[in-house]
C-alpha cells in the first residue's frame, strides 16, 4: 500500500508541471484509466486553483519588477494570442494541457483577467477530456501485443 502511495504522489507532482506525465508514468506504474485519470487531472487543478490565487496574491502584496531586454512578442506569443482572439477562453483551456502545461495555461488565463470561476471549469473539462483521451490511447498502444512486449 505505501508503495503505491508513493507512486501515487511521484505521478501527481510530476502532473503539477507537465499534464502528459499523468497517463504516460500512470500506464507504466499499470494504473486503471480512472486512476490515472484522477492523479492526471488532480495535478493539472492544483495547479490551476494555487496559480490562480497566488498569482492574486502576488500581484496584492508584491511588486515585482524584471527587467530584461527580451522581445516583445516571440513567436510563442503570438500564438497564444491568435487562439484567444479566435477562441477565447476555451481555447486557451483546450490547448493547455498539451502545449502549455498546466502552469502556463493557468498564467496566459490570468494575464487575460478571465474570471476565475470559468478558469476552474475549462481547464477541469480540457483536463477532463485530455486526461481520457491520453489514457485510453496509451492503453490501447500498449495493448498491442508487439509493442507491449517492446517495453516489457
Amino acid at each position: 500500500m505505501i508503495e503505491y502511495l508513493i507512486k501515487f504522489l511521484v505521478i501527481y507532482i510530476s502532473c503539477l508541471f507537465k499534464f502528459v506525465a499523468g497517463p504516460i508514468l500512470g500506464s507504466a506504474a499499470g494504473y486503471s484509466l480512472w486512476e490515472i485519470i484522477i492523479v492526471t487531472v488532480g495535478g493539472l487543478m492544483t495547479t490551476v486553483f494555487s496559480l490562480t490565487y497566488l498569482g492574486e496574491w502576488i500581484k496584492k502584496n508584491w511588486t515585482i519588477n524584471i527587467q530584461n531586454k527580451k522581445k516583445r512578442f516571440s513567436k510563442s506569443s503570438r500564438r497564444i494570442v491568435k487562439v484567444w482572439q479566435k477562441f477565447g477562453p476555451i481555447g486557451i483551456a483546450a490547448i493547455t494541457p498539451m502545449f502549455l502545461t498546466p502552469v502556463g495555461g493557468t498564467i496566459v488565463m490570468t494575464a487575460f483577467r478571465v474570471e476565475k470561476k470559468k478558469v476552474f471549469t475549462y481547464m477541469f473539462i480540457s483536463g477532463l477530456f485530455w486526461a481520457i483521451i491520453l489514457g485510453a490511447s496509451i492503453q490501447q498502444i500498449l495493448a498491442i501485443p508487439m509493442i507491449g512486449d517492446l517495453l516489457r
